[in-house]
């Protein structure tokens, strides 16, 4: 029979113990987690059920698939109504606030979680969730550098991929080619219902100032109304450029990493943006230590693109994205938000993609993006390929 816990007794202990101390601060009792990035972070698998998270204590682990997953805790039931009983045999006190995943959950589950719990009090779970995941783990650290490796060595190989008259779509099928034989596991987890995308986004021309319906930072009209954003077909012109932004899950903790490819040269208010964006990273690796506010970081990137003159193109031209970086690890969007009105602090080890990006009308989108672990000595770049524009002919 095979473990259902997959994280060494250590690691599983640190990210149990960390949530439940901000469990704690906001008075849960225990919680029930049933959403597959959670659990994937409690327990390093993913498995049909629930994990019952007690305020102390040990988890309970109540699965209904796969069969034989076994070890301390594990309990399989039929339904959640089985739930209550086994809670009950191992002497697990639920008086007292709940917290249940109201944000991801489906109403319909919730109200039937509720039910297990009569006159209980409920909270929203995935506030010390999303908490408790933005601070990695060392573990969970090594596991995004890994990441950052395989990342890069894909970009790097860009170049060679593409040849003349390939169209947008064409490009980014065999760069995601390249990146599954490279061990991109293909999942693009992303947290609630307002995002979604296939592995990511390849955005060239006039395409890059199509706007999208979805929080990102570049848009696209696609290749169907179903999923309106990134490549749409159209050939790759000369003297625009050329933006991908895919996929770097390789190890069930992802980077986010953004480069730029021409065909042909540029205008140079182009390539003086691209650059724009380059200097903001480097100055946020200065910058971006533990206790820095979000929402000064963001001033800080805004003064300069205005001393440049490049607020007008600044994260989009038509339509506008309102943050500049954010959390990932199992989620693309995790926290900490890197926003004019963000209240979040930067911690040690938190997980940030910057991506400071510019659509310039009838070029296309520039800008780099990577993600950084925070340190005590600044933000450290875990996506380290080529951030010049490379010209692919």
């Amino acid at each position: 029979m095979e473990q259902l816990v997959m994280l060494s007794a250590g690691e599983a202990a640190v990210r149990r113990d960390r949530l439940q101390v901000l469990m704690q601060d906001c008075g849960m009792a225990g919680m029930l987690v049933s959403d597959n990035a959670n659990l994937f972070y409690l327990c390093g698998r993913v498995f049909a059920g629930f994990a019952y998270v007690p305020a102390q204590g040990d988890v309970l682990w109540f699965v209904r698939r796969p069969v034989d997953l076994g070890g301390s805790g594990v309990f399989y039931i039929r339904k959640p109504e089985d739930i209550p009983a086994r809670l009950r045999e191992n002497a697990v006190d639920c008086n007292g606030i709940i917290g249940l995943e109201f944000d991801i959950a489906p109403y319909s589950l919730v109200c039937r979680l509720m039910e297990l719990f009569p006159g209980g009090n409920f909270a929203n779970a995935n506030v010390p969730l999303r908490e408790a995941r933005s601070v990695k783990t060392p573990s969970e650290v090594e596991m995004m550098r890994q990441s950052g490796v395989k990342h890069a060595a894909v970009y790097r190989r860009i170049p060679g991929l593409y040849s003349a008259g390939m169209t947008d779509h064409e490009l980014q099928v065999e760069i995601e080619r390249v990146s599954r034989l490279e061990g991109c596991l293909g999942m693009f987890r992303i947290s609630g219902q307002s995002m979604e995308i296939f592995m990511g986004n390849v955005i060239s021309g006039k395409n890059a100032d199509v706007p999208t319906p979805y929080d990102f930072a570049m848009g696209g009209a696609g290749l169907n109304p179903s999923l309106p954003v990134g490549a749409c077909g159209e050939e790759i012109m000369e003297h625009t450029t050329v933006m991908v932004d895919l996929n770097g899950d390789f190890t069930g903790y992802m980077t986010d990493m953004t480069r730029v490819f021409s065909v042909g040269k540029v205008s140079q208010e182009a390539y003086d943006a691209h650059q724009c964006s380059v200097d903001i990273c480097r100055l946020f690796e200065k910058e971006a230590r533990p206790g820095t506010e979000a929402k000064s970081l963001y001033a800080m990137v805004e003064n300069l693109v205005k001393e440049r003159g490049l607020e007008r193109y600044f994260m989009g031209h038509r339509q506008h994205a309102g943050f500049i970086g954010h959390g990932l690890g199992i989620e693309i969007n995790e926290l900490p938000v890197i926003a004019p009105r963000s209240r979040h602090i930067l911690q040690h080890n938190n997980m940030i993609a910057l991506e400071p990006k510019f659509v310039i009308p009838g070029v296309g989108a520039v800008g780099i993006e990577n993600t950084y672990c925070i340190t005590d000595n600044g933000a450290e770049r875990l996506t380290d390929a080529p951030e010049e524009i490379v010209d692919l002919i």
